[in-house]
């Protein structure tokens, strides 16, 4: 009997062998090198792993579709541009395995959902479209001609094109992205969520209102500059290995760094630059000279503890604050300043529950300096008060006049390669009106204005069956989505579920009552149409745009670029009616480039500043001090505590990734800072919350959340003991999804509040699994 959506897209409870060693003290060195290579080998022959490291975020090479931290603008290193993950990434992409028809045979959906998501992963690369009919086991090849049928029929068969759903992954090149948009607003609809609404949505919202630009306002070069930088809510080893050497050289140049995070991070206590034989031989360069280990959301207070002592200071000498910048460049700082005094100083610390001292120091470290840079990731995006989060750091920002000069400014730490170029080229459900205007100009068709679904609102929409075609360009939507059965069950009502892809992953295991997989190219592999080599382009975290050209010859002759599965699928659903001919970028995607400079501000000349081998930045106010806000200044705000409180037995969770991980996808079972392997099924605790419960390391336990009424629930975790502040605990995503609510987003954001998740952890009564 065939298994349900909802249970085919939650993690196996079955567990592995775990193991537990002290974590880690320092990060990368030697044991990155040897885990990446040995990765690499494993999956890929030795040729074509050689191959990729010579290229690999090289000038004239492809982009690393992991992360969007920057290439320097300058030399680049000979030995590589690229870390541990970054090679697992690649390993994982152009993996040595493929999956054809007679794999789907032998395999039926039902039993690939009983696998593990790294099991899933390293099944290889999709090598031929895939069809899932209507009460099928098990996929069928398709052609793509009757691919593109299908999923024209079922387009043009729904009672509007608000009932189809289009999401795009961050690995969609600018070109893909800008005629998928295209596409789909053609079509008639503004359904365009993205991975951005899971992620940084929230940043992209604080600064928009408070600087007039929703992307950061550094360049790589200000990191080194910087004299002081403040890493919040991140994890720079695991997640972006490469932005560690940029912070040693701000350590070099005399710079110090504050941690924020509410566990300790090995790359954020010392880094061993496995490029430098010196710091290997030395053992590297201590990082974070503050760690203020905050409670899983207290950033607000504990900001608001620095800005209280910080206005204590410039009362007294006038001096803390740049009031030249702030009387020239700003709006509302007497507002901000008079709301800061209404909040008690001992109050916010004991919410931060960051102490006293250590709050004190990170005061003396602002005061002293004026280059200041803040770098966050989800850690502060994911919450309900995301948008205050971002904020309030950025007051602090203002009132330094560290905006818009040489070593200081916001730096959001993006995920997904492109995810920052997807939104730039129009990627959005919520597009301003003068880029709508700018499609009407220039093709001849009146682009729907009213608003379409993000990603929260898209999967109400399924789930209430008000959608009924999903497409996924890109992407992993089941382990990337909040509220993994509410999700399940809203795409299992679709009744056709697409997914442009590379591999397989769970999402393709979750389906409508139809549904197709539809192989692409990968970035890595060279993408030839018509006998020529294509350039694609992709725009990293910091605003530069560069090209991206693939190396390897494509694992199997049946697979597509997005490029040709976005213009056939535009060409068959939109046929006669369509006001652009389709057909003709797939042989040249520089007429896809012509046409973005047309309707994109900053990519004038694109053609010709793609050739430059750094690539080339687009415009960005903030880093120029012209703020495109309402007042045309930067502007103060006024941002609440949260206003949670936990009742006794109660945990604040927060979802995180693990060293093997990147986004959704697993590239092994080991967490190796954390001290971490063979196992992901674990929670991490505060030794003395274990205790009070009675709990003791690797006792298992179920994980429990209750939201509006609605109570959620994932089973079979093991427990960790871990420094993590009291009330506090951690999980990986996606096995942890389970728990986060649909319906607790940031406001007017609308990020899910992955990071602080109210949980109760009770443990299992029979305990027959080994440990």
């Amino acid at each position: 009997m065939s298994s349900s959506a909802s249970e085919k897209a939650l993690t196996s409870e079955k567990f592995n062998d775990l193991k537990l060693k002290k974590p880690a003290t320092n990060s990368v060195g030697l044991p990155a090198v040897t885990s990446a290579i040995k990765h690499a080998l494993k999956y890929m022959d030795a040729k074509t792993a050689f191959e990729i490291s010579k290229k690999i975020n090289q000038k004239g090479g492809f982009d690393c579709p992991g992360c969007a931290w920057p290439d320097p603008d300058d030399e680049r290193s000979s030995l590589g541009e690229y870390c541990e993950n970054g090679l697992k990434a690649m390993a994982e992409e152009a993996q040595n395995k493929i999956i054809d028809a007679s794999f789907f045979a032998k395999n039926s959906v039902d039993e690939l959902a009983e696998l593990s998501d790294f099991q899933i992963g390293k099944s290889g690369r999709l090598a031929q479209p895939m069809y899932l009919a209507k009460g099928a086991a098990h996929y069928t090849a398709i052609n793509w001609e009757d691919a593109y049928k299908k999923v024209a029929d079922h387009l043009n068969n729904l009672s509007t094109p608000d009932e189809a759903i289009f999401y795009t992954s961050g690995r969609t090149s600018n070109e893909a992205a800008f005629l998928y948009q295209l596409f789909v607003r053609a079509y008639g609809t503004s359904n365009l969520p993205d991975c951005s609404n899971m992620c940084h949505e929230a940043s992209g919202k604080a600064l928009s209102e408070t600087l007039g630009i929703g992307k950061g306002s550094v360049k790589l070069d200000d990191i080194y500059k910087a004299e002081l930088i403040l890493v919040v809510g991140q994890n720079p080893a695991t997640n972006h290995p490469r932005m560690l050497t940029a912070l040693e050289k701000c350590k070099k140049n005399g710079g110090k760094i504050v941690a924020i995070n509410p566990l300790p991070e090995a790359g954020l206590i010392k880094f061993i630059n496995p490029q430098s034989p010196q710091k290997i031989i030395t053992g590297g360069t201590k990082i974070a000279d503050v760690f203020a280990q905050v409670m899983i959301n207290g950033d607000v207070a504990l900001i608001k503890a620095i800005l209280l002592k910080l206005v204590e200071a410039d009362a007294t000498n006038n001096a803390v604050f740049d009031h030249e910048f702030i009387q020239k460049n700003t709006s509302f700082y007497s507002e901000f300043i008079s709301d800061l005094k209404t909040y008690n100083f001992d109050d916010c610390v004991k919410r931060s529950g960051v102490s006293e001292s250590v709050i004190l120091d990170i005061v003396d470290l602002i005061i002293k300096r004026d280059k200041i840079i803040i770098c966050w990731a989800m850690g502060l995006t994911q919450h309900k008060n995301a948008v205050d989060n971002i904020r309030e750091f950025v007051n602090i920002l203002l009132l330094k006049g560290s905006i818009g000069k040489e070593g200081a400014g916001t730096c959001p730490v993006r995920g997904h390669s492109n995810v920052q170029g997807d939104r730039t080229v129009g990627i959005w459900e919520a597009a301003p009106q003068a880029f709508l205007d700018k499609i009407e100009a220039k093709f001849n068709f009146k682009p729907p204005v009213k608003h379409g679904y993000a990603v929260i609102d898209a999967i109400k929409a399924m789930h209430e069956k008000k959608a009924k075609v999903f497409f996924g360009l890109g992407g992993n939507f089941i382990s990337a989505a909040p509220d993994t059965v509410y999700t399940a069950e809203a795409l299992g009502n679709c009744d056709l579920t697409v997914h442009v892809s590379t591999k397989l992953n769970r999402s393709h295991l979750v389906t409508g009552k139809e549904a197709l997989i539809l192989p692409c190219l990968a970035r890595s592999e060279k993408d030839v149409q018509n006998g020529q080599e294509q350039l694609q382009s992709v725009e990293n975290s910091m605003g530069v745009v560069s090209a991206t050209k693939g190396i390897l010859t494509p694992c199997s002759n049946q697979l597509q670029s997005e490029v040709a599965i976005v213009c056939n699928i535009a060409h068959e659903t939109l046929n006669e009616k369509s006001t652009v001919n389709w057909l003709r970028y797939i042989d040249n995607y520089a007429l896809i480039r012509d046409d973005i400079q047309e309707v994109v501000a900053g990519f004038e000349d694109y053609n010709n500043k793609l050739q430059r081998p750094e690539g080339f930045y687009l415009p960005n106010g903030a880093r120029t001090r012209h703020f495109k806000t309402k007042t045309g200044k930067a502007h103060f705000s006024i941002n609440k505590l949260p206003d949670w409180q936990l009742k006794e037995g109660e945990f604040m969770m927060t979802t995180i990734r693990s060293h093997d991980q990147f986004n959704t996808t697993i590239y092994g079972l080991n967490d190796r800072y954390r001290g971490v392997f063979n196992e992901r099924r674990v929670v991490f605790m505060n030794p003395e919350d274990m205790e009070q419960k009675g709990l003791m390391a690797k006792d298992i336990v179920n994980i429990t959340s209750t939201f509006n009424g609605v109570m959620r629930s994932a089973q079979k975790f093991k427990v960790i003991p871990y420094k993590i502040p009291r009330h506090c605990c951690a999980t990986y995503f996606p096995e942890a999804n389970v728990l986060v609510p649909i319906d607790s987003y940031a406001h007017t954001a609308k990020t899910p509040s992955s990071k602080s998740v109210i949980v109760t952890i009770e443990k299992e009564i029979i305990q027959n699994i080994p440990k």
